[in-house]
């Protein structure tokens, strides 16, 4: 006998929902996001007497320990269903528009029990690529943490120190050493050239720049009180401290990516795209993931990454709008490449282009740009095959004498 297990998950919390073949909702438990609340809910699906190979799960995410702990005991059929499925078939189940945890297992359930055939089970990715994954998600997270840091920073030297925010670049090491070594702004004025010389080479600073710079600290800027250079110099050396730190960890996380990415058999078709970059390319990797029947088509991946636009048609109504249910780091990563190919891409920036002379916006032409590029990387990933601009003009030349 198949049952159909719903998944609301949070991260602390997974409430989970037993539907049977007609819909009927055998039983629900809520457990909690740790070992011993995933055995709790396997020994549901004992007591209900059904084996693991015969309870179809779904859930909204594919990166969470739970699905992990499913995968190694032995439930072979996990379905990833996109949160903008579920939010589209609410009203179908619940006319007043209410929501809990539990409802959304339960439609979850049906969902799989309806519409199994329009999904495609999920099955993990390889090691190297989950270990990739974690690695680009790190890197992500760090370049963040740095972009606050450095704005806070920035707001404090604004406070009570303008000359170190004016001579020095706040994400360059010698920016950060020198706060911490002169903290408050008289200590920047009893700098004598030599000895600021004597620093600036201890970074491999250019002679230009150290110039520069030195006339910068000793510019005349207004003064902070005592009291204030007192309350926020402490605050100052702590976050160049903080991003020195992060600095160095992005530099290691980026090493291990490179090791990674040279080890993936992808790697080539993704290296191969106009303006990603190492970086870049890893990340769009890992969106894509290893297995081919994941996306079937182009609009999955397109749909996943809310490039594409939302058709709506009703009689003689047809709009179309923005889609807002997305991976919206996916949807980031799609945007950066799309700007990045205007560098170096001839298709990209006549595409571009003839998007902009429609009377669309920067924002929209960037948007149906990665929305291509999403559908060549798509056919590109599913033959194996690399990038080539001259090949593509040319066939986009073809198709267009074809259709004239």
């Amino acid at each position: 006998m198949e049952v159909y297990l719903g998944i609301d998950w949070s991260e602390k919390s997974h409430t989970a929902v037993f539907v049977d073949r007609w819909g009927k909702e055998l039983c629900q438990r809520t457990v909690d996001h740790s070992a011993k609340g995933f055995i709790e809910l396997d020994r549901l699906r004992e007591q209900l007497g059904v084996g693991a190979g015969d309870c179809i799960v779904g859930l909204e995410t594919a990166h969470n320990l739970i699905v992990d702990w499913l995968w190694g005991h032995g439930y072979q059929q996990v379905y990833v269903i996109p949160p903008n499925v579920t939010r589209s078939r609410q009203a179908s189940y619940r006319q007043s528009g209410a929501r809990t945890d539990e409802s959304d297992g339960n439609l979850i359930g049906n969902l799989l029990r309806t519409d199994r055939q329009r999904l495609i089970p999920w099955q993990p990715d390889s090691e190297l690529t989950q270990r990739l994954r974690a690695k680009v998600r790190m890197r992500r997270q760090l370049v963040t943490d740095k972009v606050v840091h450095v704005n806070q920073l920035r707001q404090v030297l604004h406070r009570y120190y303008p000359a170190a925010l004016e001579a020095f670049d706040l994400k360059s090491y010698i920016g950060l050493d020198f706060i911490q070594r002169y903290p408050a702004p008289e200590d920047a004025q009893a700098l004598s050239q030599s000895e600021f010389q004597a620093f600036a080479r201890e970074h491999a600073y250019g002679t230009r720049r150290t110039a520069a710079a030195y006339a910068k600290l000793k510019a005349p800027y207004p003064q902070a009180s005592p009291v204030i250079v007192t309350a926020y110099q402490d605050e100052a050396v702590m976050l160049a401290q903080m991003l020195v730190q992060v600095k160095r960890f992005i530099s290691q996380v980026e090493k291990g990516i490179a090791t990674l990415y040279a080890e993936h058999a992808d790697a080539p078709i993704f290296a191969s795209l106009p303006g990603v970059g190492k970086h870049l390319a890893a990340a769009l990797l890992v969106k894509f993931g290893d297995h081919r029947e994941r996306f079937p088509y182009s609009g999955a991946v397109q749909a996943l990454a809310g490039t594409a636009p939302v058709t709506v048609k009703s009689g003689k109504r047809h709009t179309v709008h923005f889609r807002q249910a997305c991976d919206h780091e996916f949807r980031t990563y799609a945007q950066q490449w799309a700007v990045a190919s205007l560098r170096c891409s001839p298709w990209a920036i006549t595409y571009f282009h003839q998007v902009r002379n429609r009377g669309h916006s920067y924002n929209h032409a960037c948007r149906a740009l990665a929305n291509r590029w999403l559908a060549i990387l798509w056919k590109l990933w599913q033959t194996g095959q690399s990038y080539d601009e001259a090949h593509h003009l040319a066939q986009a030349l073809l198709f267009r004498e074809r259709s004239q």
